[in-house]
């Protein structure tokens, strides 16, 4: 099956005039969402500490350390969990002890450097991956990039498990489409190794390589979710292992805060954070707007893993689970690359007859 290419281009009149009404709605709400997000987030940060909590890196800098230092990881996590009034149930509450164990054979400074090479990994990735595309727009891809990646440049780094899977995430979609689609899946692999939460990713892959008729991505992916359940299982084992009755159990993940919070994510995981909110607000939403915009396999899979992701976290997630959308780093920033191309093929569609019929989109 071919996934149709520019999309937006193939509407009829009243969608396209819907959608960017739609567009312009989202725009405005979401510089006014950020204000009131931080708000509360602000809010939420002070009362923690005032309870005595500490923030997650520290948590992890802790597990690090005693890791590097040669304790068991799995006992050194429980401890600091207890610590840290954290919970042990269920086992996803616990980090994988993938970046514990790499921290003790290369150390923070290993990570930084990583960090380094994947950030810039990304920016020549994209313009390689959009090679096609137009100059500009491929320009402009590793242009932003770079922009939405300088969060690879930060102090706490080594101890972010979404941010690190987050630039892995970026690089494999970037390589899903094209030659090097065996090593995208490898990076992907390890992207979830070190932050179950990026199963999702591997899972719209599966999707997408079902539609577009790709057998062999399909067994390759398979296969690495058959890879990924069996180490998950022993992760669940080995934490059960170190639990202990009247270790504090998750509240679960019935947030409902709704799309402000992903946005909010995406706001504070970027330079975004640095614009005043009626300048972000609009930005943080246009690169999703531009992903739709694209079609083709790489805009469909862009947009089913950026839109499903933001749905889940707005439907699940919790205000202070805000830090997941770190796993959209970069990639999602490219999006906006071609929000100007989505804007002409809308404004071609309002201006479409209606009694003319939309014509498919010329392959590229």
């Amino acid at each position: 099956m071919t996934l149709p290419e520019r999309p937006f281009a193939r509407l009829p009149r009243w969608a396209a005039l819907a959608l960017l009404l739609a567009l312009l709605f989202a725009c405005v709400w979401n510089a006014f969402a950020l204000e009131a997000r931080n708000a509360a987030h602000e809010a939420d940060i002070e009362q923690r500490l005032e309870r005595g909590q500490r923030v997650d890196m520290d948590l992890y800098r802790a597990v690090n350390a005693r890791v590097a230092a040669g304790e068991d990881y799995y006992r050194a996590v429980a401890d600091e969990h207890r610590d840290f009034g954290m919970p042990l149930t269920p086992f996803v509450t616990v980090r994988t002890p993938i970046l514990a164990w790499t921290s003790a054979l290369w150390g923070e400074g290993g990570w930084r450097i990583i960090a380094v090479i994947l950030w810039s990994a990304n920016v020549l990735g994209w313009m390689v991956a959009l090679r096609r595309e137009r100059r500009l727009e491929r320009l402009a891809a590793g242009a932003l990039a770079g922009l939405f990646g300088m969060v690879a440049f930060i102090a706490d780094i080594p101890f972010s498990h979404e941010i690190l899977a987050g630039m892995l995430l970026s690089l494999a979609l970037a390589a899903s489409a094209g030659s090097l689609w065996v090593g995208g899946l490898m990076l992907a692999f390890a992207a979830i190794a070190l932050r179950e939460l990026a199963l999702p990713f591997l899972l719209a892959w599966g999707a997408i390589a079902i539609f577009a008729g790709e057998r062999r991505k399909l067994v390759a992916i398979s296969g690495a979710l058959v890879l990924i359940a069996l180490g998950l299982a022993l992760h669940a084992s080995a934490v059960a292992d170190v639990r202990a009755p009247g270790d504090l159990v998750s509240p679960g993940w019935r947030g409902m805060v709704g799309p402000a919070l992903p946005f909010y994510g995406i706001h504070i995981t970027t330079l975004l954070q640095t614009l005043p909110a009626w300048l972000a607000g609009p930005l943080g939403v246009l690169p999703l707007f531009g992903w739709l915009a694209v079609g083709g396999r790489l805009g469909t899979f862009a947009s089913l893993w950026f839109a499903g992701f933001m749905a889940a976290v707005a439907i699940f997630a919790r205000p202070e689970n805000v830090y997941w959308m770190g796993l959209f780093i970069p990639a999602y920033g490219v999006g906006l690359a071609f929000a100007p191309r989505a804007l002409v093929d809308l404004a071609g569609a309002i201006r479409r007859p209606v009694s003319e019929r939309p014509r498919p989109a010329l392959p590229r």
